[in-house]
């Protein structure tokens, strides 16, 4: 069942990428771009690639470099997904803009979140809140990144059984996207934790609110002609009639979903629509459609598998790299605190032996004294 609740949250990439261009054209591409990033992401992929080519602003290449990792994400690229949004990070770490560094920050607790590096992605957070409380109050920008970190925090209790708390910071975040002064931006996010909110409620029993999120989840999708998150809307429809034994019901929710995200090449979520049509099929005693959606099933998670295992090696590789970064940062500061101490001590050491020598110069120049003033 953990698969049936893998969380959706790489789609809240999709409503932080600015829409720029330094030409018409560029703009145009750019919006095509944004458009396919889930239904054709491949060609969304090669647009972004060759805008990226030319573009010489530092903001607008880390907005080109956010949608790449999103648009590999949407085809569980998480290895390539990885490589973009941490260039994004490098980038950003440039430049002075608090709003930038905030969105991109969140952007990167998402990917660690997704991959199940759950206290990577919360340290990558409480990284982003530092500068999010340097935000002005009550801006759009402070109310949609404020939104999306309760929603990521939410997505990992939920992951960890938590579902009480994880609907907690749900609700929080919808609060905060509904007071974004762009509704029209927010309809994607809304949807991805309006359908979060379904499956907490399915996890609590709560069959009825579960019903009502998922309609909500959809209706938000539909708004913004997001196939792929009505897909997941739908999905999650499906598991409420499936707890209600209306099977077939189920089955026509999932078959319109396979339909929707055909394109998207979407691992988890093709992955989770197979494995509630192989439960619905074998429920109302389809043996053969029951066999072909299993197999499809397992050759989706086995590939999904992969994909994931690549990419946390690739993590890990990062990991270390930051480490040794640190760690060399850490040597150089040591070396210099160790030299400036030898400096210190060895100025401290012949000050003291200077004093040491003037005083024993003015001692003899005293006995001197001394004895001549006797001999008088």
């Amino acid at each position: 069942m953990k698969l049936v609740f893998k969380v959706i949250s790489i789609l809240f990439l999709i409503c932080q990428i600015t829409t720029f261009g330094q030409k018409t054209s560029d703009d145009s591409l750019l919006k095509k771009a944004n458009l396919e990033i889930y239904d054709n992401p491949d060609h969304a992929i090669s647009i972004t690639k060759s805008l990226l080519k030319k573009e010489k602003d530092i903001t607008k290449s880390i907005s080109l470099y956010m949608l790449l990792s999103t648009a590999n994400i949407a085809k569980r690229d998480f290895n390539e997904s990885l490589k973009y949004i941490l260039k994004a990070k490098e980038l950003a770490s440039k430049t002075n803009d608090l709003k930038t560094q905030t969105r991109v920050l969140i952007s990167v607790a998402i990917q660690y979140q997704q991959m199940e590096l759950f206290s990577k992605s919360l340290e990558t957070l409480d990284e982003a809140d530092e500068y999010l409380a340097k935000l002005p109050d009550n801006s759009s920008e402070k109310n949609s990144e404020t939104a999306r970190s309760y929603a990521i925090r939410g997505m990992i209790y939920k992951s960890q059984s938590n579902s009480e708390i994880a609907l907690e910071k749900f609700l929080k975040s919808i609060e905060s996207f509904k007071k974004v002064s762009s509704p029209k931006k927010t309809y994607a996010n809304m949807s991805v934790v309006f359908y979060n909110i379904g499956h907490c409620y399915l996890n609590l029993n709560q069959i009825d609110k579960a019903e009502q999120a998922f309609l909500q989840s959809a209706q938000y999708a539909q708004n913004n002609k997001a196939k792929s998150l009505e897909a997941f809307a739908l999905k999650g429809m499906a598991e409420v009639y499936k707890q209600k034994r209306q099977n077939q019901t189920a089955l026509d929710l999932l078959i319109k979903a396979e339909n929707l995200c055909k394109n998207t090449n979407d691992l988890i979520l093709n992955e989770g629509i197979f494995k509630e049509m192989a439960d619905n099929y074998l429920a109302i005693g389809n043996q053969n459609l029951y066999q072909v959606y299993n197999k499809k099933y397992f050759e989706m998670r086995f590939k999904r598998e992969q994909n994931e295992l690549s990419s946390i090696n690739q993590a890990i590789d990062n990991h270390n790299k930051e480490t040794l970064i640190k760690s060399k940062e850490l040597t150089h500061k040591f070396k210099y605190c160790l030299g400036f101490v030898i400096g210190l001590g060895t100025l401290l050491i012949a000050l003291f032996l200077l004093f040491i020598f003037k005083i024993r110069k003015q001692n003899k120049q005293y006995h001197t004294e001394i004895q001549r003033l006797i001999r008088s």
